[in-house]
């Protein structure tokens, strides 16, 4: 099987610039004069017992002054980190040159489709360059983990594609194992937790799939850093670019709707090694705030159509799914107002406004009119579409031409 792994990887500004007001948000991109995460991960592969596919790293930058910079960066690090696989490096000179080449043969209307900014965006790109390859399988990692099993692509290769009780199985998870070895996450409580627990409701989840037989189980959570893709999925479900976090199980639930399962395979590990996240508790809270309240609209908007499944939260019970119901906005409130006063004990006033300010964000987001489904539904038709016209030899073999090896 023709298999393509591809490994965003996130830069930003030199260590003493700021961050400005349009800059694209990422959990913790590097600083252009800083080393990272990449070249651990490149030398990871060295474990590897199966070589036998082509990597693509893709440079991406949060801000459109330093693109090539991060660029040239990364270039360099792939030039310092030898690699016993074929290595294409795919930055933001190549995709101009690829919305060039869709415009000047299938058509300019596509071109919204394949961005470098937003993770949704970056991981639909993660799916169209193993397309570009002509690969059967995309195997998604992300720049901040390490492999640790030499037999991880043979285990990624053992059950995509092939039909099992449940079906066929066109994407496989894997999972991470955290800083201590475990697949648990252990962090401290705080009040606030109380009324948000989602760390509570992710071990849970974890204790049923990963800790428990078979090995191979559908899932209601993915790990958008560890997963395994099939052509068949790949060429027909897009990442949805308005879902700006979790948008790993957000395509389990695109997935769904199209009447496809997601798999885990609760022997396929690899270690997350993440830097600290730089943002305030209140900001990644309202992250999740957004993410929620988008993936429950589009649960909500649904309606019968040819060839699609009504997905329902229950379902994806206990993570994602208790977070996709009647009482997101009281969890929130209930959250927001504990988390809100522990600021203002530590005198801290501007992170109690912003943080309070969240009710409001998941109240206004949770009363938006938008059809988010239809939305989707529509991209959908476009993203096949172009996946069609892109894999005619003559597209395809131009396409190639712009995603040339690393030298």
């Amino acid at each position: 099987m023709k298999t393509t792994m591809v490994i965003p990887s996130y830069w930003r500004r030199e260590k003493t610039l700021e961050t400005k007001e349009n800059d694209t948000i990422y959990d913790h991109p590097t600083p252009v004069d800083d080393d990272g995460t990449l070249a651990r991960a490149l030398e990871s592969i060295s474990i590897l017992d199966n070589k036998d596919f082509d990597l693509v790293i893709i440079a991406v930058s949060n801000a459109p002054d330093v693109e090539a910079q991060v660029e040239q960066k990364v270039g360099e690090i792939l030039s310092a980190t030898p690699v016993d696989v074929p290595v294409y490096l795919f930055s933001h000179s190549h995709l101009q040159r690829m919305h060039f080449c869709l415009k000047e043969t299938v058509g300019e209307e596509y071109k919204h489709l394949l961005k470098l900014s937003g993770y949704s965006n970056i991981r639909n790109m993660c799916l169209f360059l193993p397309h570009v390859l002509d690969s059967e399988i995309a195997v998604l990692i992300d720049d901040d983990e390490i492999f640790e099993d030499p037999q991880f692509i043979r285990k990624a290769w053992e059950f995509i594609g092939k039909t099992i009780d449940s079906g066929f199985v066109g994407a496989v998870a894997g999972y991470y194992l955290q800083p201590d070895g475990d697949w648990l996450l252990r962090r401290e409580r705080k009040p606030w937790m109380r009324h948000w627990d989602k760390l509570d409701r992710m071990n849970e989840a974890f204790e049923q799939i990963i800790g428990h037989e078979p090995r191979l189980k559908e899932t209601p959570f993915v790990f958008g850093g560890n997963m395994v893709i099939h052509r068949e999925i790949f060429r027909l479900i897009p990442f949805d670019p308005s879902v700006t976090r979790g948008e790993d199980i957000d395509y389990l639930i695109n997935m769904r709707m199209y009447g496809y399962k997601f798999f885990l395979d609760n022997t396929l590990a690899i270690k997350h090694l993440p830097p600290p996240k730089p943002h305030p508790t209140w900001k990644q809270l309202r992250e999740d705030i957004y993410r929620f309240v988008r993936e429950r609209a589009k649960l909500r908007f649904q309606e019968p159509l040819p060839g699609m499944v009504t997905v329902t939260a229950e379902e994806l019970d206990p993570y994602p799914g208790m977070f996709l119901k009647d009482d997101l906005e009281q969890k929130v409130t209930d959250a927001c107002q504990i988390l809100a006063d522990t600021y203002r004990n530590d005198g801290n006033e501007e992170d109690a406004i912003e943080t309070l300010h969240n009710i409001e964000i998941a109240r206004t987001e949770a009363t938006s009119k938008e059809n988010s489904f239809l939305r989707f539904v529509e991209l959908q038709h476009q993203w096949y579409k172009m996946m069609q016209l892109s894999a005619r030899e003559d597209v395809r073999r131009k396409l190639q031409e712009i995603l040339t090896l690393h030298i």
